[in-house]
């Protein structure tokens, strides 16, 4: 069983090369489509002792998205979905973690997309912690958690012959998380 030791308090940052903030959708009601923005920072302060005291802050670049095919990413850096020249950045501001398991939290906090802000609680398992070859202490998190693109002010889409939609408003988010602990020096 993995245990969350005092050495884990402290200030953290996200691990750009090694973390994986992403997302996946239903696309013409048969099929996912999967993508991941690749300019992200995140810092992390925790405290063991009072998960409550923890904060979790995430900044990730709109332009950076990425699904594998350059003329839907265009697409979605549109008006029609993320309108990223006027609204550069999602981001997510922790307001109260709360530890639900031994290595289980709910971060709560305010997600902002597209300039509308929604209250949602992200669940994430602690993986472990290890020293790396160069000897950085790094801590892994991963999770999920379904959201309404609608609740955000994304909503374009296109009716399909059959009556359905092209794009799904359930995204599910995906996040795995490498973050290496600021030592003090």
């Amino acid at each position: 069983m993995l245990e969350l030791s005092p050495d884990l308090s402290g200030e953290w940052r996200f691990d750009p090369t090694h973390t994986r903030i992403g997302f996946s959708t239903r696309h013409a009601m048969v099929t996912k489509v999967r993508g991941a923005f690749n300019d992200i920072e995140g810092i992390a302060y925790v405290d063991v002792e009072e998960p409550s005291n923890s904060k979790v802050s995430v900044k990730i670049k709109v332009a950076s998205i990425d699904t594998r095919n350059a003329q839907r990413d265009e697409h979605l850096r549109t008006n029609d979905f993320f309108d990223a020249p006027n609204f550069p950045y999602i981001t997510f501001e922790s307001t109260r973690i709360d530890q639900v398991g031994d290595t289980s939290f709910i971060v709560n906090g305010n997600l902002t997309i597209r300039g509308v802000t929604q209250e949602v609680g992200m669940p994430l398992e602690f993986m472990g912690v290890e020293r790396d070859p160069s000897g950085q202490l790094r801590a892994g998190f991963e999770g999920t958690r379904r959201i309404d693109r609608q609740q955000f002010g994304v909503k374009w889409n296109t009716a399909l012959d059959s009556g359905g939609l092209l794009v799904s408003d359930k995204i599910t988010l995906e996040f795995e998380v490498s973050a290496i602990k600021v030592e003090k020096s």
